[in-house]
C-alpha cells in the first residue's frame, strides 16, 4: 500500500509543482527562479507541517503518510531544479543573484519548515 501511496501523491505533487511554476513565471518571469523558490519554501512548509501534524496530531496510516512525504512533496520540492538553476546563474556571470537565489533558498525553506512545524503543534487539536 505504501508503494501505491507513493505514487498516487508523487502524481500530484509533479502536476502541482508544473502548475505552482508555471503561473509564478507568468507573475514575475524568468529573471529570477522565483518559480523554483516559491516551490521550495512552500514545499518546506508543507514538510514542517504536515510531518508534525500527522506525527503528533493526527492519525494516518505509515503508509499514507509516507506516500504524502515521500510521494507528493519528494515530487513537488525541487532541489536538483535548485542547484541547476543556481549554476546557471553563476556561469551567466549572474553571482550576486546565484548568491541571494542560495540565500534566500536556505534560509527561507528553513524558516518555513520552522513555521510549519509551529503550526501543526498548535492547532489546538489533541489525538
Amino acid at each position: 500500500m505504501t508503494y501505491l501511496y507513493i505514487a498516487l501523491f508523487s502524481i500530484v505533487g509533479a502536476f502541482a509543482r508544473y502548475a505552482q511554476s508555471a503561473a509564478v513565471q507568468r507573475l514575475l518571469g524568468r529573471g529570477f527562479p522565483f518559480a523554483t523558490l516559491s516551490i521550495n519554501v512552500l514545499g518546506s512548509f508543507l514538510m514542517g507541517f504536515l510531518f508534525f501534524v500527522t506525527l503528533e496530531r493526527v492519525t494516518v496510516s505509515p503508509a499514507l503518510r509516507t506516500g504524502m512525504l515521500t510521494g507528493g512533496l519528494g515530487a513537488y520540492t525541487t532541489f536538483s531544479t535548485f542547484s541547476i538553476e543556481t549554476l546557471n546563474l553563476l556561469e551567466g556571470g549572474e553571482v550576486a543573484k546565484a548568491v541571494a537565489y542560495m540565500l534566500l533558498s536556505v534560509t527561507l525553506g528553513v524558516a518555513a519548515a520552522m513555521l510549519g512545524a509551529y503550526v501543526a503543534r498548535n492547532l489546538g487539536v489533541q489525538r
